[in-house]
């Protein structure tokens, strides 16, 4: 027993020697700021941090504050599922920095979640923030967001074109530096040299995370340059598109998956959860939905006067489902963070069920349309409408899916009496509760709203 109590002390202090020289090898940017601001939000000077949060931050104890960062980035030669190799350095860049920390010490959790922010429409977007908001505030943690892309500062619809004379002296000249700007951004959070962007706040974890084609450059980040780095503690990959894990990683990775992530790549990528690797797959969501549409579309409009997803015209309409996916991405979040204070992993979840793999690939469905398998939050497994992943129409449709409300027959059918509706929602969310795929706040919310409902009232 004592020689294994050596052997783990040895192991813990080589892990730290080799996470210090990780953190010892990547630069420090310089960083300036706060910028400040002297516009509110939405005048038409824009002179205020783009997308700043329309949340009433200071009521929740909390601040939001833009850095800028700068330095010499490399440039890497990366070839899939192995570590790269520096192709050249000295590469100049400067990009910004989005903080929203607890403004008091005594609330911070120590719990930094930096989002490589999302450049699909061409301009930034916080798609991890707009989901798991509420789970930050309400915990105490700290959320960095980096701007690591060129489309999203020097793009057409970037900082610089959005405001020339608040972000005119940003510049990224290539995607192939975004690794680096990546690395060093939560370089200048962990390790701050001059200002520090958490006002004096002391990170112990700092979780990786970003959606869908940020979780595509982190899983990419994480297989070729973590191993080079080693300044992330973990890699929360929301909603990936297909992309294969290194089975040799230091660091824990988790998967968080809507069924239209399943349905679209990721089943084809599947692999057995392992001793720093896990999947979940949450059935009836899609890969954006309803949670996140409203800080989309308010920001989109407020900042651009323009949102395309409110002018989506879907073959299902409202657009998005229901079922929510944040109360189980906040759940994963916390078990992520323990794996990486204790090592206790994050328990196992059953896969979504495929028909055939195809492409395309089909998942298998009850009478109703709704995917077997899966985390099954009450939404599914005692439902009032037709929740898919997938959507239907024109344009992005597809990844909005949809949650269509059952006809009052058929929830007649289901639900003789009100006891018999609110009676398996207290069931089921008390055994997702217990299994850890929702948090207790989150569970009694559910069975709040269910108690509150009219499903099974005679009208």
């Amino acid at each position: 027993m004592k020689k294994l109590f050596i052997l783990c002390l040895m192991a813990t202090a080589s892990f730290f020697m080799v996470v210090n020289a990780g953190e010892a090898a990547v630069p420090n940017p310089t960083v300036t700021g706060p910028i400040p601001a002297t516009a509110a939000p939405g005048d038409p000077s824009h002179n205020y941090p783009f997308f700043a949060s329309q949340f009433d931050l200071a009521a929740r104890g909390y601040v939001e504050e833009e850095y800028f960062i700068e330095g010499t980035a490399n440039r890497y030669t990366i070839v899939p599922l192995t570590t790269a190799t520096i192709l050249n350095s000295g590469n100049p860049y400067k990009t910004r920095i989005v903080v929203r920390r607890p403004a008091s010490p005594n609330k911070f959790t120590g719990i930094v979640l930096a989002e490589w922010t999302n450049v699909t429409n061409s301009f930034d977007m916080e798609n991890t923030w707009f989901q798991i908001h509420e789970y930050v505030l309400r915990s105490g943690h700290a959320w960095v967001g980096v701007s690591a892309q060129r489309t999203g500062v020097n793009g057409a619809n970037g900082l610089v074109n959005w405001n020339a004379a608040r972000y005119g002296s940003l510049s990224i000249s290539s995607d192939a530096l975004s690794y680096d700007i990546f690395s060093q951004a939560v370089q200048a959070i962990r390790n701050p040299v001059g200002i520090d962007p958490l006002g004096g706040l002391v990170p112990e974890v700092v979780v990786a995370t970003g959606h869908s084609q940020s979780a595509s450059q982190l899983s990419t980040y994480a297989n070729s340059i973590q191993p080079l780095a080693q300044v992330v503690s973990a890699f929360a990959l929301h909603g990936s598109l297909g992309n294969r894990i290194r089975t040799d990683l230091e660091v824990p990775v988790w998967k968080v998956l809507s069924e239209f992530d399943v349905r679209g790549s990721e089943a084809r990528v599947r692999r057995p959860d392992d001793q720093m690797f896990v999947t979940w797959e949450v059935t009836g969501t899609s890969h954006n939905d309803r949670q996140s549409y409203g800080s989309r579309v308010f920001l989109q409009l407020r900042d651009r006067g323009v949102s395309a997803d409110q002018s989506l015209v879907c073959d299902h309409m409202p657009i998005g489902s229901t079922v929510p996916f944040h109360y189980v991405m906040g759940a994963g979040l916390d078990h992520l963070v323990r794996w990486v204070k204790d090592g206790t992993p994050i328990p196992s979840a059953p896969p979504i069920e495929v028909q055939s793999f195809g492409p395309p690939t089909v998942l298998a469905r009850d009478s109703f349309g709704i995917a077997l398998g899966g985390i099954r939050l009450s939404q599914v497994e005692v439902p009032i409408a037709v929740s898919v992943g997938t959507g239907t129409g024109p344009g992005t449709c597809s990844r909005w899916g949809y949650s269509d409300p059952f006809s009052d027959a058929t929830l007649s059918s289901l639900y003789r009496n009100h006891g018999q509706y609110v009676s398996p929602v207290s069931q089921v969310t008390s055994e997702n509760e217990q299994r850890g795929y929702i948090l207790q706040k989150d569970a009694q919310q559910t069975i709040v709203d269910a108690a509150h409902s009219s499903i099974g009232k005679k009208k």
